[in-house]
């Protein structure tokens, strides 16, 4: 990695930790730690002749404070619950002592007083977590990174897209492949959305190891991928679908000691000078369409007019 890259990437780490320290109401020593340990982390791991994955420790700086915006929602939660139970307690005092003979007013007003502090906290506790819950949600929407797979997300697609088909000179063969998980819906229904969600982690690791550092992977949405293959003929791209197709149908994944069997089918096309985003994300989604109607867990591809 270059001096400037470097250089880069631990000002991007310092800036974002410094600003959201600052943003967030209760940070302690732990968490910026683990920020910082999870930063060696990124840095390690980063290949020095890969531009992409430079970008990507970018991105995942970009993303790391996420955690201590949700580790204080976290224990503002906490504090709300437990003020609340509190609160549930004095009023059941009181209306035990109602009928005993003791200075009642006296004892009323203590603990109203003690109720009235209480629900101030709890009123303040609740302003908090929803200025944070809309902070991690803009975060979310800023980011080029799809928060459950750690792919990338929908819009950057959308942005990779647009500079390539503004590029009318691309001299190197690139295939853009929409994945889609088979019966998703089944899944969610037998076994709950949290399987469903181990599923597209599952399946978002097996692109990860399988794909080559200069590939893009993108969450198209819900149970779909996109997956850029960059200076690859159709022979190899077909050999690559094949792999996946393969991977992904005899791993399975095992969810509250239970095999989940799990199938994707794949609709492939190859980029011309004269594609938008859209015909070329067309082309594909029809082939996936026909791949799904042949029976699932297979590729077809659809080949631009005219070829």
């Amino acid at each position: 990695m270059e001096k400037d890259d470097l250089k880069s990437l631990v000002t991007e780490m310092y800036d974002n930790l410094i600003e959201n320290i600052n943003n967030q109401n209760e940070v302690n020593k732990e968490q910026v730690v683990n920020y910082l340990r999870e930063s060696v982390d990124v840095i390690s791991s980063i290949s020095d002749d890969k531009i992409d994955s430079i970008e990507h420790a970018k991105l995942a700086f970009n993303n790391a404070y996420k955690e201590i915006a949700n580790k204080s929602i976290s224990s503002y939660e906490h504090t709300n619950e437990r003020f609340e139970k509190l609160t549930q307690m004095q009023e059941e005092t009181l209306n035990s002592y109602s009928d005993s003979m003791i200075d009642l007013p006296s004892l009323t007003d203590k603990f109203n007083d003690i109720q009235t502090h209480m629900m101030d906290e709890v009123k303040k506790a609740n302003t908090i977590i929803t200025h944070l819950s809309t902070q991690v949600e803009n975060l979310e929407k800023d980011s080029n990174l799809d928060s459950l797979t750690k792919v990338f997300n929908r819009r950057a697609l959308s942005n990779h897209l647009a500079n390539i088909c503004s590029n009318n000179d691309i001299k190197y063969e690139l295939h853009l492949l929409i994945l889609d998980i088979d019966d998703f819906k089944k899944i969610n229904d037998n076994y709950g959305h949290i399987a469903g969600d181990k599923i597209l982690i599952f399946i978002a690791n097996i692109l990860k190891k399988t794909l080559r550092d200069g590939d893009k992977i993108f969450r198209y949405g819900g149970e779909e991928f996109v997956i850029i293959l960059n200076r690859i003929d159709k022979e190899h791209c077909k050999k690559i679908t094949d792999r996946l197709l393969t991977l992904v149908s005899k791993n399975q994944l095992i969810y509250k000691g239970e095999k989940l069997q799990v199938t994707i089918s794949i609709g492939a096309t190859i980029y011309t000078n004269s594609d938008t985003p859209d015909t070329l994300i067309s082309r594909a989604d029809k082939a996936l369409y026909k791949a799904k109607n042949a029976g699932k867990n297979r590729m077809y591809s659809e080949a631009p007019s005219g070829t």
